[in-house]
C-alpha cells in the first residue's frame, strides 16, 4: 500500500511537469523572431517608388515655382472659376456614369444570381466581365471612334439606311458628352466584379426563414435583401466613382483638344506653352484630386468594413 501510494504520488506530481513542459515549448515557439514580412519588401518597394514617390512630387511641386521658390499662387488658382468648373465637370461625369454603371451592373448580377456558377452563361459573363472592365484607354476610345465616330460604322449605316446623322447637333463624341458612353462601357463590368459577391452572400437561410413567418418574395427584398445590401452597393459606387475621376487615357484619346475634366487639364498644364508663371498648376491640381479621391476611397473603407459583417 505504501508502495502504490508512493507510485501515485511520485505521478501526481510528475503530471504538472509534463504539462509544463509543452507549454514552455509552444512559448518558445511563439517567441521565435519571424521573417515572413521580408515577402512585403518587393510590393513595399514598388508601392514607394511608384505610388507614394510620384504622390509626394506631384502634391509638392504644386507649392513651389519653376525655380524652387515656395509659392501659393498654383493652389490658390484651385478656386478659378475655370478650374471649379472642370472639377464640376469631372464630378458630375463620374457621379452619372457611376449610378449608371451600378444600376445596371447590379441588374445583371441580379439576373446571374440564379444561374449555375459553373456554367457556360455565368462563367462567360464573368469571364467577360473581367476582361471588359480593363478595356480602356485608346483601345476603347479607337472602338468608339470606328463604331460611332464621324465616319463610324455604325453612323455610316444609320446614315445610309435611314438618314439618321447623330452628329447633326457636332462632334459631340470628341467633347465631354461623347465621354458618358465609354466610361459606362467599363464602369457595368467592374460593378458586376465588385458586386457579384455580396449578392452571392445572401443566405439561403434568410429566405427560407422570410417564407416561414408568412412573407412574400418583395418583403424579402424590402425588409432583408435592400438592407444588407445597401452598404456594399454604396461601396461599389464609391469605387466606380472614383474609378471615372481618376481615368485619364481613354478622355485623352477621344478629347485631343480642350480640357473638359481635371485629368485632362493637368496634361494641359504640363504641355502648354502659354501658360507662364504657374507650370507647377498641375502639382496643385493634382491636389485637389487627391483631396476628392482620397475621401471617396476613405467613405468606402468604412462602407465596405460594415458591408463585410454580412459577407464573413
Amino acid at each position: 500500500m505504501t508502495t502504490l501510494a508512493a507510485t501515485g504520488a511520485d505521478a501526481s506530481a510528475s503530471a504538472p511537469t509534463a504539462t509544463a513542459g509543452p507549454s514552455r515549448a509552444a512559448r518558445g515557439r511563439r517567441s521565435a523572431p519571424s521573417w515572413a514580412w521580408l515577402g512585403l519588401i518587393p510590393f513595399a518597394a514598388y508601392v514607394i517608388g511608384f505610388l507614394a514617390v510620384p504622390t509626394l512630387i506631384a502634391i509638392g511641386s504644386g507649392f513651389f515655382t519653376k525655380d524652387g521658390s515656395f509659392t501659393w499662387t498654383n493652389v490658390a488658382a484651385l478656386g478659378d472659376p475655370v478650374v471649379l468648373n472642370t472639377f464640376a465637370n469631372t464630378g458630375w461625369l463620374s457621379l452619372i456614369t457611376a449610378v449608371v454603371g451600378a444600376v445596371v451592373g447590379a441588374l445583371v448580377c441580379y439576373a446571374l444570381l440564379g444561374m449555375n456558377p459553373e456554367g457556360a452563361i455565368r462563367s462567360t459573363v464573368d469571364a467577360a466581365a473581367g476582361v471588359l472592365a480593363q478595356f480602356g484607354g485608346v483601345m476603347l476610345a479607337f472602338a468608339f471612334i470606328a463604331t460611332i465616330g464621324l465616319k463610324g460604322v455604325v453612323t455610316e449605316f444609320l446614315r445610309g439606311a435611314f438618314g439618321v446623322d447623330i452628329f447633326a447637333g457636332g462632334a459631340w463624341i470628341y467633347e465631354l458628352p461623347g465621354l458618358y458612353l465609354p466610361y459606362i462601357y467599363f464602369q457595368i463590368p467592374l460593378m458586376v466584379i465588385t458586386f457579384m459577391p455580396a449578392l452571392a452572400a445572401l443566405k439561403p437561410q434568410w429566405t427560407e426563414a422570410n417564407l416561414t413567418l408568412g412573407g412574400t418574395r418583395a418583403s424579402f427584398w424590402l425588409r432583408i435583401g435592400f438592407p444588407v445590401l445597401a452598404p456594399s452597393f454604396l461601396a461599389s459606387l464609391l469605387l466606380l466613382f472614383a474609378n471615372s475621376f481618376s481615368s485619364f487615357a481613354t478622355a485623352a484619346a477621344l478629347s485631343s483638344q480642350g480640357s473638359q475634366i481635371v485629368p485632362l487639364q493637368i496634361r494641359t498644364a504640363l504641355t502648354s506653352e502659354t501658360m507662364l508663371g504657374r507650370e507647377n498648376l498641375a502639382g496643385a491640381l493634382a491636389l485637389g484630386m487627391i483631396i476628392v479621391v482620397g475621401v471617396v476611397m476613405a467613405l468606402y473603407s468604412l462602407i465596405q468594413r460594415r458591408a463585410a459583417r454580412w459577407q464573413s
